[in-house]
C-alpha cells in the first residue's frame, strides 16, 4: 500500500506525543515534531524521492537517523523504534494529548493513577469525579475535560486541504488509468479548494462497460468498501477519510459537477433562481417538465438561470449570486500572477537552503523576485539576526544579485513584534533594508484588545512593511490568539501597509473571509510561501486558493506586480521620522 508523506507525519507525531507523555529530551521531542510538519507540509512525495535515489536529509528538519526512519516507514509501514515505546504505553494515550489542557505530565499521571488509557474511560473517570482528585487538576480541569469531549464527540473528522492533496491526487490518477474513463475530477469541499476536508466526491464519466468502480473499491489503500455500485461507490481509506465516487453520463456532468461541488447554501440559492423560472435543477440536469434544458456543462447549468459561471472557490452563497447578477464576479487570481514570493527563510536561520539556492528554485518557478526574510534575534531557536549578522547577510544579498540573472534578492526580515508592540531589531538597522515583515511569535494570551493595540504599534514603526499571518493561528494545532481584525485591517488602510496571506498549509492566514474584509477596505495582501526550503515554494499553490475564496483580483495581491511596479509599493510604506 502507498505511503504519503501524511502517514509518515503521523507516526512521527505519534513517535514525539509518546516520547513526551515519557518525559524525554525535549530537542529529541522537538526534531520529530518539526519533521512531521515538514512532511505534512510537503509539496513532493517523499517515497518517489526515495525512488529516485534523492537524500533526504536535503530537507527540512530532517537528519540522518529521521531521513533512516522515513526509510524504513516507507517500506514497512511503521517503524520498529515506535512499536518498542507502544509496548512500554498504550498508542491510545496520544488521543488523550489532543484535549486542550492535557499535556504529558497529566496523561501520564491518569495513565498510572487511574488507568486512562481511552476517550471513553478518561470521560467515565471526569463523570465519576475520579479526576478532580488528582494532585494539579480539580474541579475546573474536570468540567473542562467533560466539556472538551463533548465537543471533540460532535466535531467531525476533517482533514487539512494539502494533507487531503496528497490523497486524493493519488486516487485521481489510479481511477484515470481506469479503461474507458473520460472524466475524473474531485468535487465538494475539495474543489471548493476549503481549508479542511471532511470527505472527498470524485465525479467520473466513462463508457458503458468500464470497471471503474471494481477499480476503486479495488484501490490498495481501501480500508473499508460501505458500498460497491454500478455508478455509485464509497470506502474508507486507511487515513480515515470518507471517499465517494460517482458515474455519471456525458449529458449529465456539468450538473453533477455543480450540484456536487457545493456548497449547500450555494445550491439552495441557485435552484430557488430555477424555481423563479419553473425550472427544476438536481445532479441529472436541468429540467423544464420533463425536458432536459441543461446539464452538460457547468456553464450550461448557470446559463439556464440567467448567471455566469462562478468559479468553485466563490460558491459560499457569501454574495456570489448577487455578483454574478450584476456581472461584478471578481476575475480571480492565479498562481500563475505571482511574480515574486516576499517571506523566505534560507540556513542562515531556520530555512535548509542556501540564498543561492533559493533564488536558483524562485527562478525555476518563474519567479522574477524572491524576499530573503530570515527570523530577528528574538527567537533564539531559530537562530535569528541580530543587526551584525543581518549587515553580513546585506552585503551578501548584494554580492550575490550581481552574479544572478532572471532573479533578483529582495533584503528583508521577520522581525519579531514584541509584547510592547517594539520590533526585535532597531530602526537604524531596518532602514537598510527593502522590506520589513513583522510577526507575533510570543504572548499570544494577551487580551483582545492588549493584542490588537501591540500589532497596532508595531506596525507604526517606520519601517513596517508587511503583517505576517497575522491571526497566528496553525489549523488544528493552536487557535488564533484574540485579535480584533477588523481594527487591524483598517489600521493597515490608514498605515498604509499590507497583510499578509501566508501559505504554509498549517496556518493559511489570513482567513478567507478576512481576505475578502481586507479587499473591500482597500488593503493590498502579500501571498507568501514562507519557505523554509526550496520545495516550500510549492505552497504558493495553497495561498493562492484561499485567496481566491477571499475574492482577491490580480490587482489586489502586492506580489503579482512586477519588479518595477513593487519597489515603489515597498518604499511607499517608509515613514518620514
Amino acid at each position: 500500500m502507498p505511503v504519503h508523506n501524511a502517514d509518515i507525519a503521523a507516526v512521527f507525531e505519534e513517535f514525539a506525543d509518546l516520547l513526551d507523555i515519557e518525559g524525554s529530551n525535549p530537542f529529541r521531542i522537538r526534531a520529530y515534531r518539526n519533521a512531521a510538519r515538514t512532511l505534512r507540509d510537503l509539496p513532493r512525495d517523499v517515497a518517489v524521492m526515495l525512488a529516485k535515489g534523492e537524500d533526504l536529509t536535503e530537507l527540512p528538519a530532517i537528519g540522518e537517523d529521521l531521513a533512516a526512519k522515513i526509510k524504513e516507514i516507507v517500506e514497512t509501514g511503521t517503524a520498529a523504534a515506535l512499536e518498542e515505546h507502544r509496548k512500554a504505553l498504550p498508542a491510545t494515550l496520544t488521543e488523550l494529548l489532543r484535549i486542550p489542557g492535557l499535556g504529558p505530565k497529566r496523561v501520564k499521571a491518569l495513565y498510572h493513577e487511574l488507568g486512562v488509557r481511552t476517550l471513553d474511560q478518561l470521560r467515565k473517570a471526569a463523570q465519576d469525579g475520579r479526576v478532580k482528585a488528582l494532585d494539579g487538576f480539580g474541579e475546573k480541569t474536570e468540567r473542562h475535560i467533560l466539556d472538551q469531549l463533548k465537543e471533540r464527540t460532535s466535531k467531525e473528522t476533517r482533514f487539512p486541504l494539502a494533507t487531503a492533496t496528497q490523497y486524493a491526487e493519488s486516487l485521481l490518477a489510479y481511477l484515470k488509468e481506469s479503461p474507458g474513463v473520460d472524466h475524473v475530477v474531485a468535487a465538494g469541499s475539495y474543489r471548493r479548494a476549503s481549508e479542511t476536508i471532511g470527505d472527498l466526491d470524485i465525479l467520473v464519466t466513462a463508457a458503458s462497460g468500464s470497471p471503474v468502480m471494481d477499480r476503486f473499491v479495488s484501490y490498495p489503500e481501501v480500508e473499508e468498501v460501505l458500498a460497491h455500485g454500478a455508478t455509485k461507490s464509497s470506502v474508507r481509506v486507511a487515513c480515515k477519510l470518507q471517499v465517494d465516487v460517482r458515474v455519471v453520463p456525458d449529458e449529465s456532468y456539468g450538473a453533477a459537477l455543480q450540484y456536487f461541488t457545493g456548497s449547500k447554501a450555494h445550491n439552495v440559492a441557485i435552484r430557488q433562481l430555477a424555481q423563479q423560472r419553473r425550472l427544476k435543477i438536481n445532479e441529472y440536469g436541468v429540467f423544464k417538465g420533463d425536458q432536459s434544458v441543461a446539464g452538460a456543462t457547468e456553464e450550461s447549468v448557470y446559463a439556464a438561470v440567467g448567471l455566469p459561471w462562478i468559479p468553485p472557490e466563490l460558491r459560499e452563497n457569501r454574495g456570489e449570486i448577487e455578483a454574478a447578477q450584476a456581472g461584478l464576479l471578481p476575475r480571480l487570481v492565479q498562481v500563475a500572477d505571482l511574480k515574486g514570493d516576499l517571506h523566505s527563510h534560507t540556513k542562515a536561520t531556520d530555512g535548509r537552503n542556501s540564498m543561492k539556492e533559493m533564488a536558483a528554485a524562485a527562478r525555476e518557478r518563474g519567479l522574477e523576485y524572491l524576499a530573503i526574510t530570515d527570523h530577528s534575534r528574538r527567537l533564539t531557536m531559530a537562530k535569528g539576526l541580530d543587526p551584525k549578522r543581518l549587515f553580513e547577510q546585506i552585503e551578501e544579498i548584494d554580492r550575490l544579485n550581481a552574479t544572478l540573472s532572471g532573479i533578483m534578492l529582495l533584503k528583508g526580515i521577520e522581525v519579531d513584534i514584541l509584547e510592547d508592540g517594539s520590533l526585535d531589531l532597531p530602526d537604524e538597522d531596518l532602514s537598510r533594508l527593502d522590506l520589513v515583515v513583522g510577526a507575533v511569535h510570543s504572548h499570544f494570551r494577551l487580551s483582545r484588545q492588549k493584542q490588537t493595540e501591540r500589532i497596532m504599534r508595531a506596525m507604526d514603526r517606520p519601517y513596517f512593511t508587511i503583517l505576517a499571518h497575522p491571526t497566528g493561528r496553525l489549523i488544528d494545532e493552536r487557535a488564533p490568539y484574540d485579535v480584533d481584525m477588523p481594527r487591524l485591517i483598517r489600521h493597515a488602510r490608514e498605515r498604509g501597509c499590507f497583510l499578509e496571506v501566508n501559505a504554509q498549509p498549517v496556518r493559511l492566514d489570513l482567513t478567507d473571509r478576512d481576505c475578502q474584509m481586507a479587499k473591500e477596505a482597500g488593503v493590498m495582501l502579500s501571498i507568501n510561501s514562507d519557505a523554509h526550503s526550496t520545495l516550500d515554494l510549492g505552497n504558493l499553490r495553497y495561498g493562492v486558493g484561499q485567496g481566491r475564496r477571499g475574492w482577491l483580483e490580480k490587482k489586489n495581491v502586492l506580489n503579482a506586480r512586477s519588479l518595477q511596479a513593487l519597489l515603489p509599493l515597498l518604499k511607499s510604506t517608509r515613514l518620514r521620522t
